[in-house]
């Protein structure tokens, strides 16, 4: 996913759901992706099922916290998104904060973290922490995404902001024509 400097970098970011089913707090964290120059290349709201959550966990399946995590992540819906922007990933751990809620309280008061985790499990949100990362990761919400296609399709309409936000759908479209 390393490519030239003009082009956006793709992070996958996930709602979790204790956020979906507070509409005003959904709101405020989605308004922070787009007031922070994010576009929204996919956006899906899926219950996600124990094997998606084991897949994508499973570097923490020895952990104590484990299935505590899986069982919070399957609870109900959550929101799972790629984002696209110069540095996407970086910014967007940034705009989360420190993984522990404790921690982020103290020292970045101002992330989401910070204003809406609850617990060092229920912390709000999600974000890949490695171009690697997002690239395995986005594979096990979005299958059928096509990182390499992206970048020759659609990826200058993204870089050059030739592309109309959905609101309702809350996703970008490359104005192709």
């Amino acid at each position: 996913m390393s490519t030239a400097s003009k082009c956006r970098q793709l992070t996958l970011a996930i709602l979790k759901p204790h956020i979906t089913k507070v509409p005003h707090v959904f709101q405020n964290v989605r308004n922070c992706i787009i007031d922070n120059g994010f576009q929204v290349v996919k956006s899906t709201r899926t219950t996600i099922t124990k094997h998606q959550a084991a897949a994508f966990y499973s570097e923490h399946k020895e952990r104590f916290f484990y299935n505590r995590l899986i069982t919070f992540m399957c609870s109900g819906p959550s929101e799972v998104y790629i984002l696209a922007r110069k540095d996407a990933i970086r910014t967007w751990r940034e705009l989360m904060g420190p993984t522990k809620v404790y921690q982020a309280v103290y020292t970045a008061p101002n992330t989401i973290r910070a204003n809406y985790g609850l617990s060092d499990t229920r912390n709000a949100t999600h974000g890949s922490d490695s171009v690697e990362s997002a690239l395995r990761e986005i594979e096990v919400f979005f299958p059928s995404f096509d990182y390499e296609k992206w970048i020759v399709e659609d990826e200058p309409y993204f870089s050059s902001g030739k592309v109309q936000f959905d609101e309702e759908n809350f996703v970008h479209r490359a104005l192709k024509s």
